[in-house]
């Protein structure tokens, strides 16, 4: 791929990113993250509510989310207007974001929905109204590094797992299909992947240098190109993305563990967001 040619891949990509993150729905609109006990959990404004609905549209109590045996009901409060696809709900079971799409209740401008991290049960919200949504005027990036679209070499394991930590304290062992092996400046440098969707695609969790700084300290997100049947991949440092905790306290995001954060400076990719103002 020439320059002009992977220049324009990139900003077509940034704006696809962009799009998606205007997204009614997406992490921009998220206000709240709740966690559910077995049992009866209320939902609704009121503030002593187990699952708390922050906005104009909440009623005081919604309905309540039922917790048995790992798995989650929701039973609307007489009264109270909760839809499903614009229809109205009465009770049905909910399925959590781990499972495909998570079924996704609706109160006007708020909308809600079950996750599943580990043992745990949550409930994540979203107002299309919220603040993020009005003052988000686009990301910040390093200037496109044709030097970082690096061809490198995959090195496949078999049923091997890597522990990964997140934000909210917890460590899962997930599968990882091999490591991602580059060269800069002269050193080689590896990356443990983590399977990146049916397309074949690897996706890395890294932390490097400019993390704390000019990048977040969290690390970032890359999704590589599908392996090579001659064991090369490419991996376009350019298109190194920010986890959703930059954009909202209420995220879950896995963090890079000891192996993936590099000691140099990875200078391509977003930067660190600022909510403007």
């Amino acid at each position: 791929m020439n320059d002009a040619a992977h220049v324009g891949e990139v900003l077509a990509w940034r704006r696809r990113r962009e799009e998606r993150l205007r997204d009614p729905d997406g992490w921009l609109s998220l206000v709240g993250l709740e966690w559910l006990h077995a049992g009866e959990n209320r939902v609704g404004g009121d503030a002593r509510a187990d699952v708390r609905l922050r906005g104009v549209d909440a009623p005081s109590h919604a309905g309540s989310i039922f917790v048995e045996d790992g798995a989650a009901r929701f039973v609307t409060a007489p009264g109270a207007q909760v839809t499903r696809d614009e229809r109205p709900v009465g009770e049905l079971a909910l399925r959590d974001d781990l499972d495909g799409a998570p079924t996704m209740l609706a109160i006007g401008s708020l909308r809600f929905h079950l996750i599943r991290r580990g043992d745990r049960l949550g409930i994540r919200v979203h107002d299309r109204a919220a603040p993020g949504m009005a003052v988000f005027r686009g990301l910040d990036s390093f200037p496109i590094d044709p030097t970082w679209r690096v061809t490198a070499r995959f090195e496949p394991a078999s049923g091997r797992t890597v522990p990964v930590p997140d934000v909210i304290g917890l460590l899962t062992d997930e599968p990882s299909p091999g490591s991602v092996v580059f060269e800069r400046d002269g050193s080689e440098y590896g990356l443990d992947a983590l399977e990146g969707g049916h397309d074949g695609r690897l996706w890395l969790v890294l932390g490097d240098a400019t993390n704390g700084g000019e990048t977040y300290g969290g690390g970032r997100f890359l999704y590589t190109e599908p392996p090579t049947k001659n064991g090369t991949i490419v991996a376009d440092f350019n298109l190194t993305y920010n986890p959703p905790c930059v954009f909202s306290p209420y995220a879950t995001c896995p963090l890079p563990w000891p192996q993936n954060r590099l000691p140099i400076r990875i200078e391509a990719g977003e930067k660190s967001y600022r909510t403007p103002g």
